[in-house]
């Protein structure tokens, strides 16, 4: 039986998930849903008792021999109770595309007579739950808001990120990767955008009218901008902001795509720069986005599950190269812990959560924090007073960043 899951949501999973037709999908083409990628064989139609909710659909054309595989191409999609979806595989443009409404009708009444049963693959339920600790805040709005036109998520649509700045090893590689594609020629056209719409995050804070000392103070403290786009972009709702956290992390991480991860980095740096939020104003939205950065990093580092898959071309896995000690989650970690861990009052969760964090980064990427542990002592009479969340008092804003 599916780890978390009992017989009785297995069985109701049976009758009400939805099912992901795929037709026509080329033998060896490498296709991911969620957190699981697999190679398709000759008779794949796709997935039945897809989990009711968001999904990421991933996937690389490969040649006949199975050998060499183009850049990934991927999509979100929201599974409705018993719905059918319906792709069919386009050789020209080696994608999924949609199929017309009449087709789709056809399509989905043969599913419900059960006619393509026997070539559907079983959702991978034992690896669900892993599945909704990284895309629980994501919404169907949040995927509509932020996907790109057509949906189709690739990194053969980006390359003009790789003119901007310098480039770590791993976009070295996406870069070869994508020249040598076969598709590369007709996917780099620049007036095509086919780019995701994410919240832009100012990495300096610009305001007029106020002394240079306050300006400083603004972006070594970027709790005000963080006040700033919550408002304007997510009407103030922080889930919603966490939603694109990890939209973003998904279409890097599984979706291989460049503009994805400039994001992710943006907003943690966004977050991990905050002073005052954590400590006093937005403790929830803190304890929810270590809580989610953790589950991200776990399952970015789960190295030993790679195999086979990842040696084709297509790795579900954080390269080392994203995250040395030298670049940015290390400085980032090293001035936001001792700032809750050292903290007078501090709200339990969040205390807990960004213990555990700390606790991940040093056993799993030999992070040391030897000059934050000579600071903590949890005997020392200074140490942080743990307080639940309704009993910390908030403190009072004055004014947002322009």
């Amino acid at each position: 039986m599916a780890s978390g899951l009992d017989r009785e949501t297995a069985l109701e999973l049976v009758k009400k998930g939805g099912t992901l037709l795929l037709l026509d999908v080329p033998q060896f083409t490498l296709l991911g849903i969620d957190t699981q990628i697999f190679s398709v064989g000759p008779n794949f139609k796709g997935i039945k008792m897809l989990p009711p909710g968001p999904h990421f659909v991933y996937y690389c054309s490969s040649n006949k021999e199975g050998h060499e595989f183009s850049p990934t191409r991927s999509f979100f999609l929201t599974i409705h109770p018993s719905e059918i979806v319906v792709r069919k595989w386009c050789p020209r443009e080696e994608q999924l595309i949609k199929v017309s409404e009449d087709e789709e009708c056809r399509y989905s009444e043969m599913v419900k007579q059960m006619e393509f049963d026997q070539h559907l693959g079983p959702y991978p339920l034992d690896h669900y739950g892993n599945w909704k600790h990284l895309s629980c805040y994501i919404s169907e709005s949040t995927i509509s808001r932020i996907e790109p036109i057509g949906a189709e998520i690739s990194i053969a649509h980006e390359s003009v990120l790789f003119d901007q700045g310098q480039k770590s090893e791993v976009e070295k590689r996406w870069l070869v990767q994508l020249k040598n594609s076969s598709f590369s020629e007709c996917s780099l056209e620049k007036n095509v955008k086919r780019r995701c719409f994410y919240t832009t995050i100012p990495k300096i804070v610009k305001s007029k009218n106020i002394t240079g000392e306050e300006l400083t103070a603004l972006n070594l403290d970027k709790t005000k901008l963080l006040e700033n786009i919550l408002m304007k972009n997510f009407g103030g709702e922080e889930d919603l902001l966490l939603g694109e956290l990890q939209f973003s992390f998904i279409a890097f991480m599984m979706g291989q795509s460049l503009e994805a991860f400039m994001q992710w980095k943006d907003l943690v740096s966004l977050l991990f720069s905050c002073t005052e939020a954590p400590l006093r104003t937005r403790s929830q939205l803190f304890t929810k986005f270590i809580r989610v950065i953790y589950f991200q990093l776990k399952h970015g580092f789960h190295k030993e599950q790679k195999g086979n898959i990842v040696d084709k071309g297509l790795s579900l896995f954080l390269d080392d190269d994203w995250f040395s000690k030298d670049i940015f989650l290390y400085r980032l970690c090293m001035e936001f812990f001792p700032l809750v861990l050292n903290a007078e009052v501090i709200d339990g969760d969040l205390l807990s959560w960004t213990k555990k964090l700390k606790k991940f980064l040093e056993t799993t990427l030999g992070w040391d924090f030897v000059v934050l542990d000579a600071m903590l002592d949890e005997d020392d009479e200074f140490a942080p007073v743990v307080v639940p969340f309704n009993e910390a008092t908030p403190m009072s804003h004055q004014g947002q960043a322009d």
